[in-house]
This record gives structure tokens, C-alpha cells and sequence, in this order.
């Protein structure tokens, strides 16, 4: 059992508040559609208790958090091979999309601050691609970065990967959140009770993915992953009756996710800051052949010119 005092590290203190903009909650770190809006974390005196079975917060004892500065990091993303952005609020899917950022904003280091980052909207998805590839090695192989202010404000994603850029495959997740109430748009998460769901941790910190959890699995070549897929959880755990269509997002158990909703904002769903590689992917041992032998025909005739 884990207990920390609610946005540690200072997250207490405001950046700036925008008068124009008295309808946010007090809570809120939005973006409207025509300006920036920095609104007070309130000063609560209260902690919280986390009580799950998987890790905690980023900076505690056990923490399987990845720093932006993190020296096992390699590469970065390098391309935006998709993206589509989902509705500001599921239950209005013909309302406006979530707009904030640029997809390039997903690209190169994650930053670790709440600006430079894409939002996807409810359900939205992006697809990345990177100058290596991403392998199956020691430890995980990658990390995630969302831009949550705090330990416990939370936007939670899926986390797909391809080796062959057709057939994508999802990360078994665990989502141990209460369900008896739908969470508000700025409502807290235990991230203890979160597993393999990109945006477990505060901004700065990814969340890290093993593709070892997915070896054996019929059309994936764990050792040369090509593209990584961040798809939005949407928190509503109620049928939406304006989109018909749509189901609640529920974890490999079959488990609704409650996940702070709506987040009618144009940063509204899960923002991307980066995804950091660890390890790249590992060359068929053919191609390793290959290449070795032209290295040493390459090196005779040398010898002999």
C-alpha cells in the first residue's frame, strides 16, 4: 500500500489563470480552441491511498515509470503513419473533434510539459512509425508518454503493435478502477490499478511495454515491430445514447474502464507527448548471414585489387 500526498513535486502551485475562461473547474490544465488555459491544481490537504497490485506513481519505491531522460531510451518516433481524431464527447460523435496540437507533436523526445503534445479525442488513435524499428530485449522495450499534470489525473490509452503494418495486435491491460460511478472529467485514478495502459503515469514519465507478453503470437514478429498504435480509452461506462454504435472500453477481462469523462475540450482524450524505444529491432538471423557473407566477398576482392 502506497500513500502520497496529491500533486507532490510542487504540482500544487499555478502556472497562470485566464479570467476569460471562469467556466473550467478549478482543477482543470485545458486548452480551449482559441487560447491557452493554465488553471489552478486545487490545494488539497488530503492524500490518497494507493492500494492496487501494480506500480506506483512515477518517482516511488517500485515505480516501473521510464523518465523522458531515461539513458536506456535510443530512438524516438519518427513518423505519424495514421492518425484519427475521435469526438470531443463519444455521445456526440457528429460534434467537433478534439483538435490540440499537431500530430508532429507526437514525433522526436517527449518534452514533458502539458503543450506539445496531440490529443486524439474520444476513441481517436495514432499510428507511429520509427528509424529502426522496436525489438523484443531485456526488459521493456518501450515507453509511452502522456502529459497528465499530476500523479493521479489520469487519460488512459491501448497500446497496438505490428511487424507488418496490416494485422495490429493489443497489449493484454488491466484496469482495477471502482465502476459503481462514472468519473468526472476531473476526477482521480489509483494508478496501481492500472496495467499495461499508456498514461499511467505523469507527464515526463512513460509507460513502459514488454513485447515479451506477446511472443507466440500467430502473425507478430515480436523481434521487428514496424509500426506502434496509441489508441484513446474512452471512460464513459454507460451506453452512449447518441451513438448507438459505440460500447465502453473494457480491459482484457472484459472489465469496464473508468476513465475521467467527457472532456468536451479540444485537448479532450488521451495526449500524446512521445514514445521512446528502448530496444530496436533484432535483424533475421538470415539477413545477418547475408550480409556477412558480402562483407567478406566485398573484403577478398579488396585484398586482391
Amino acid at each position: 500500500m502506497h500513500r502520497v500526498s496529491f500533486y507532490r513535486h510542487g504540482r500544487l502551485a499555478c502556472d497562470s489563470v485566464r479570467s476569460s475562461h471562469p467556466h473550467l473547474p478549478a482543477r482543470s490544465k485545458r486548452r480551449s480552441a482559441g487560447a491557452d488555459v493554465f488553471v489552478c491544481a486545487l490545494a488539497l490537504t488530503t492524500s490518497i491511498t494507493f492500494a492496487g497490485p501494480f506500480s506506483p506513481a512515477a518517482d516511488e519505491p517500485g515505480s516501473t515509470a521510464v523518465a523522458n531522460s531515461d539513458l536506456r531510451i535510443v530512438a524516438w518516433a519518427s513518423q505519424v503513419k495514421s492518425i484519427v481524431r475521435g469526438p470531443r464527447d463519444i455521445n456526440n460523435p457528429a460534434g467537433s473533434l478534439a483538435s490540440f496540437g499537431s500530430q508532429t507533436d507526437a514525433l522526436g523526445p517527449a518534452e514533458g510539459t502539458s503543450t506539445n503534445v496531440v490529443s486524439l479525442g474520444d476513441a481517436g488513435s495514432i499510428t507511429l512509425g520509427f528509424p529502426s524499428g522496436v525489438g523484443n530485449g531485456p526488459g521493456p522495450d518501450f515507453a509511452i508518454f502522456e502529459n497528465s499534470f499530476g500523479d493521479t489525473f489520469l487519460e488512459l490509452g491501448f497500446v497496438e503493435v505490428s511487424s507488418d503494418d496490416v494485422n495490429f495486435f493489443r497489449f493484454a491491460s488491466t484496469s482495477l478502477t471502482p465502476t459503481t460511478t462514472q468519473l468526472g472529467a476531473f476526477d482521480t485514478i489509483d494508478p496501481t490499478d492500472l496495467n499495461n495502459l499508456a498514461g499511467s503515469f505523469r507527464q515526463g514519465f512513460g509507460t513502459p511495454f514488454d513485447l515479451a507478453e506477446l511472443a507466440g503470437t500467430p502473425g507478430l514478429n515480436v523481434n521487428s515491430i514496424s509500426s506502434i498504435r496509441v489508441a484513446d480509452v474512452v471512460g464513459r461506462i454507460t451506453p452512449a445514447p447518441g451513438n448507438p454504435g459505440w460500447s465502453p472500453s473494457v480491459d482484457s477481462a472484459g472489465r469496464l474502464i473508468n476513465d475521467p469523462y467527457s472532456t468536451v475540450f479540444a485537448s479532450g482524450g488521451f495526449d500524446l507527448d512521445g514514445v521512446g524505444v528502448i530496444n530496436v529491432a533484432i535483424p533475421e538471423p538470415g539477413l545477418i548471414v547475408g550480409v556477412a557473407s558480402l562483407l567478406v566477398v566485398l573484403s577478398r576482392r579488396g585484398r586482391r585489387s
